[in-house]
């Protein structure tokens, strides 16, 4: 089968590897219909990230089950799944907890049989982390599951730890596909007040059609300042850090007013936190590695029922063979989020 493979930084080929098969009996095996470029992938894609060894990539993917191992029960060959970027089991505490992205018996999708940039991928723990759709669903709405595969879960676990709801004023730190769909999140919890940082017209634009009602395009201390502004001085009630660096989280803290709730889901690269500044900012942080798999059943319907479009992130779609300038596109800020059709 052919898989997208990262040698070096700005280095991704699509090569022959071996087709994975059902390795352990709570295993799956699926033919993906569609993957894509993360965000996270531009950390080792740009150096940020050391690369000792080829490393196989993709974690976000829908497709249809091809076979499954002899203890799974619920998922079956044939169906069209949408599964989480971490496996878990969704039966011990923790998962029953709602944190299934840190299950004692996690695993991720990606390991040494795969990733999803493939034409196949297996899948631990499949009746753990896979949801399957009622029927196979409409070809345009693929797009919008493949996107609840991480990234509207991710950007939904941020607006949720932020606490975002009714008479809230929701400040969102981060433009790329994460925080867009934080945006969405937000809106659909019923924030009053959305204010999205960006300074790109083409995300400013998305941003507003997802719901925000205000844009700020400054940056640390003005970006502060103008939330700030608009906000009489207090700060957001809730907001969402979805970048992953010093900068941004600093932004998301101090754009949040005492009491208020910051929901952190940007992979964090060198950040550090000021311990007497947060003693007294009397801000409440809550975040990490989303629990996807908490919020697919919800999100799969709101999107088969046509009720949300996450989807509309993908701006730019091309052949799995191309996913070398799906990494360009998004790396020079030409793409939001690069789908990849195997």
């Amino acid at each position: 089968m052919r898989q997208a493979v990262m040698y070096a930084p700005g280095d991704v080929r699509v090569e022959q590897r071996d087709r994975p098969a059902v390795a352990r009996p709570t295993d799956a095996v699926i033919r993906v219909a569609a993957a894509c470029v993360c965000g996270s992938d531009l950390w080792p894609y740009r150096g940020i990230d050391q690369i000792a060894e080829p490393r196989l990539m993709g974690h976000e993917y829908v497709g249809v089950v091809e076979e499954v191992g002899a203890e799974v029960r619920d998922i079956k060959p044939g169906q069209f799944v949408v599964g989480s970027f971490f496996t878990s089991d969704n039966t011990c505490e923790i998962c029953q907890a709602g944190y299934q992205s840190r299950c004692p018996d996690l695993r991720p999708v990606v390991d040494e049989s795969g990733g999803a940039q493939a034409e196949f991928l297996r899948v631990p723990w499949a009746d753990g982390t896979l949801v399957a759709t009622p029927g196979q669903p409409d070809a345009d709405l693929i797009p919008s599951l493949l996107a609840a595969s991480d990234v509207l879960g991710t950007g939904w676990f941020g607006a949720v730890a932020a606490e975002a709801g009714p008479g809230k004023t929701v400040a969102v730190v981060g433009d790329g596909a994460v925080g867009l769909l934080g945006v969405l999140a937000a809106k659909r919890l019923g924030a009053q007040r959305i204010i999205a940082m960006s300074r790109h017209a083409d995300r400013q634009k998305l941003a507003l059609e997802f719901g925000a009602t205000d844009i700020v395009t400054e940056r640390g201390d003005e970006g502060i300042s103008k939330i700030k502004d608009l906000t009489d001085g207090y700060g957001a009630h809730s907001t969402i850090e979805a970048v992953g660096t010093q900068e941004s989280m600093l932004q998301a803290i101090r754009s949040t007013r005492p009491g208020g709730h910051v929901g952190y889901v940007g992979v964090a690269h060198g950040v550090t936190l000021p311990g007497m500044e947060l003693f007294l900012s009397g801000v409440h942080l809550h975040g990490g590695p989303a629990p996807v798999r908490r919020f697919l059943p919800e999100l799969i319907d709101l999107i088969l029922k046509r009720e949300i479009d996450p989807g509309r992130v993908f701006d730019l779609t091309l052949p799995l063979d191309e996913a070398a300038e799906g990494y360009r596109a998004m790396d020079e800020r030409r793409s939001i989020k690069t789908l990849l059709r195997p």
